[in-house]
């Protein structure tokens, strides 16, 4: 049998005991309560807080054991608490054949997992590691269930976008039959990356978003989808080359034929995802207010990530894929005149 001291929220809340105050002064009365350390000759003792045991001889003698508020007021614990008699476990658990003791946590609805889960790390698990409890590592504390299977699946949305960027890059050496060309192409990626960052810090300037399972698989998408304004530059420039232009008049060239497309494909791409991250304008009292969807908060954090990631990278790429290729191309003359070799012909490019 055990007895089980069950707060009265609201009353506690009246008279300013906590939830930690009123657990420690029943322990203090009940079993004694660990207060700090004294050392003396060199040696460290306990000190505790041990009440009465003529105050506590009887489990119905619980609910009057007496509370001091912050306030100095003394209460009884049946004013700030309900005391209920239920049973105890039956058996020991073991995990690894170490006893355990399993504490369920259940978040908010509102409240993303991982938010939960870093909650709990911060305002639960590195406390207790922390106090004299766990020293001499004795006490182990980790998280299963539902907490266990989201580490699994964000280390393995780490690898996916891993995979994600080696696959893209493959996939552009055997188009363009050349391990040179994609590396310039791939450098989108990285001011892609940068962009859905920014997308998701500006997002949280509005509302709350971590990032989460589904705001990674915005991440391996970008992947896939900023390459293709450097494909299409990188494209067109190899075709001029081939058809006997400078390279740098064929890089600039197909930049400046290549801008109207650029911009086609991100503004239609863009406007199609804005719905996943604007929420919808309603009048609301006779005001326009801008309320989110239900279930919005599942896709704004992916939708935030590739919007941002689309336009920061399509603004820079742009600039930096004309650059650096024209650079590329010039460190690659200067290699080859170097050790007194022709300049490589490009390869001819796949078709558009």
């Amino acid at each position: 049998p055990e007895l089980h001291v069950l707060p009265k929220w609201e009353q506690a809340a009246d008279l300013g005991v906590t939830t930690e105050e009123l657990g420690y002064a029943v322990n203090a009365l009940v079993d004694g309560a660990y207060s700090g350390d004294y050392w003396h000759n060199g040696r460290k003792i306990d000190l505790v807080i041990y009440g009465a045991d003529e105050f506590s001889r009887r489990t119905q003698d619980l609910e009057s054991l007496p509370v001091s508020t912050r306030s100095g007021k003394v209460i009884n614990i049946a004013s700030v608490a309900n005391v209920k008699s239920t049973g105890g476990p039956e058996v020991i658990n073991h995990i690894e054949r170490q006893r355990s003791v399993t504490i369920q946590i259940k978040p908010n609805s509102l409240m993303p997992l991982d938010e939960a889960l870093a909650l709990a790390d911060e305002k639960i698990r590195q406390p207790i590691l922390a106090s004299p409890l766990t020293e001499g590592g004795l006490y182990q504390i980790r998280f299963a269930g539902t907490a266990d299977k989201l580490q699994d699946t964000q280390r393995a949305m780490s690898g996916s976008l891993i995979m994600a960027g080696l696959i893209t890059y493959l996939l552009m050496c055997g188009l363009f039959e050349s391990y040179f060309y994609p590396l310039i192409i791939m450098t989108s990626v990285a001011l892609g990356m940068v962009g859905g960052f920014g997308g998701l810090a500006a997002l949280n300037l509005f509302s709350s978003q971590s990032l989460d399972t589904l705001t990674m698989l915005g991440f391996v998408i970008l992947i896939g989808t900023v390459v293709n304004n450097a494909i299409l530059i990188v494209h067109q420039a190899l075709q001029n080359m081939k058809d006997g232009m400078d390279h740098r008049t064929a890089i600039l060239d197909s930049t400046r034929t290549r801008l109207r497309p650029i911009f086609m494909s991100t503004i239609t791409t863009v406007l199609g995802m804005l719905p996943l991250v604007v929420p919808n304008p309603s009048w609301v009292n006779g005001h326009l207010a801008f309320i989110p969807g239900a279930g919005s908060e599942l896709y704004r954090g992916l939708g935030s990530v590739v919007l941002g990631g689309l336009i920061v990278s399509t603004l820079f790429t742009l600039v930096m894929i004309p650059l650096s290729f024209s650079l590329a191309l010039d460190t690659q003359q200067f290699i080859a005149r170097l050790f007194g070799r022709s300049a490589p012909v490009p390869a001819t490019p796949p078709a558009a």
